[in-house]
């Protein structure tokens, strides 16, 4: 055990509840300023209600968000919307270091999902050139990735026990075919637990040695 470097650990930072733009704004300026000697980190969240549109994303698939705001990010992708028992994690990890490419890193995050659900009894499956996790027709969880002087932003969401509603005013992540679901259509969740599984998930697929 005295051999273990404990740089190479990622600390978890749970925000609760949170605001969009806080996190963004935060999560961008500790990109910015890492160093080698940097920690990598993983941060959970619940946002509080928020469209986001991704970087390349087209207003058209924003239909009518009403009175939800909606903030351009610099992820990958279309329109989402994050909302209370919705779990985000945004894992802030130096690429170079662990020696994964953003290939691996999306791959690893989708098999994490999967895996995860499976712990649920929920069967799932992935959709090729559309990246997250499906239930059948159903998308249950969207991923959404930056990439900058070789460390990744942004993450992954999972509809853990939600309100669907404000997904019918856009496009789902650009898809015009797809409808979305959460975990509690099939099985009784709660919200804490399935963080800490899907920290699990992700370790486990990962190779991520996890520290509080």
């Amino acid at each position: 055990m005295n051999d273990v470097d404990n740089s190479t650990y990622v600390s978890i930072k749970d925000l609760g509840v949170s605001d969009y733009r806080a996190v963004f704004a935060d999560m961008r300026a500790y990109t910015r300023s890492r160093t080698s000697a940097s920690a990598d980190q993983i941060w959970l969240t619940e946002h509080a209600p928020v469209f986001t549109q991704g970087q390349a994303g087209k207003p058209e698939h924003v239909l009518a968000p009403g009175d939800i705001p909606v903030i351009q990010s610099d992820r990958g992708g279309q329109v989402t919307y994050h909302g209370p028992g919705q779990v985000t994690v945004y894992l802030l990890l130096d690429l170079r270091k662990k020696k994964i490419g953003v290939r691996d890193l999306v791959s690893g995050i989708e098999s994490s999902l999967q895996r995860l659900l499976a712990r649920y009894d929920i069967p799932s499956e992935l959709r090729p050139g559309a990246p997250g996790v499906y239930v059948g027709p159903q998308k249950i969880a969207q991923l959404g990735l930056r990439v900058s002087k070789g460390c990744s932003y942004h993450g992954l969401s999972l509809n853990v026990d939600m309100d669907l509603e404000p997904f019918s005013r856009i496009n789902p992540c650009g898809l015009l075919d797809t409808t979305v679901t959460h975990m509690a259509a099939f099985r009784a969740v709660e919200v804490g637990e399935v963080k800490r599984q899907l920290l699990d998930c992700l370790a486990s697929e990962l190779r991520l040695p996890l520290t509080d």
